[in-house]
């Protein structure tokens, strides 16, 4: 056993809402349908933020996806800490709502969660945070 090895990587099941996004379902009806879905609450936070919503509801529909998101993640093995491949497509729900997180956050001046979310996402998944929030 390797003491200093990490924890393995984490790899979240499929998510019903990709596929119901992914055939151009409206987010608001994916979200009402999968309300434990951190796709769902990811392109609702997306859409929110293109549409010109008001900050906090970007922020509040990506809060709700985070948590949503930790609620799963700890459901399938996480203990806190570890990878969240980005390669693994069903985490990325969960990695979008964290980069909304972080972006929002900004935005309304919550500078502190902003670092918090933005080297979280850093720490768990590198190749999220390029694609997502890269410098």
């Amino acid at each position: 056993m390797d003491l200093l090895a990490g924890p393995d990587p984490v790899h979240l099941p499929e998510d019903a809402a990709d596929v119901e996004l992914a055939q151009g379902a409206e987010p608001m009806d994916v979200a009402r349908r999968h309300p434990a879905s951190p796709a769902a609450w990811a392109a609702l936070a997306a859409a929110a933020q293109r549409a010109g919503a008001p900050d906090v509801a970007v922020y509040a529909y990506s809060r709700v996806g985070y948590h949503r998101s930790l609620d799963m993640l700890r459901r399938n093995g996480w203990r806190g800490n570890g990878p969240v491949p980005w390669e693994h497509e069903p985490n990325r729900g969960f990695l979008r709502c964290l980069a909304l997180l972080a972006e929002s956050a900004r935005v309304i001046g919550e500078d502190e969660e902003w670092q918090r979310c933005s080297e979280f996402l850093r720490s768990t998944s590198p190749a999220a945070y390029d694609a997502l929030l890269g410098d």
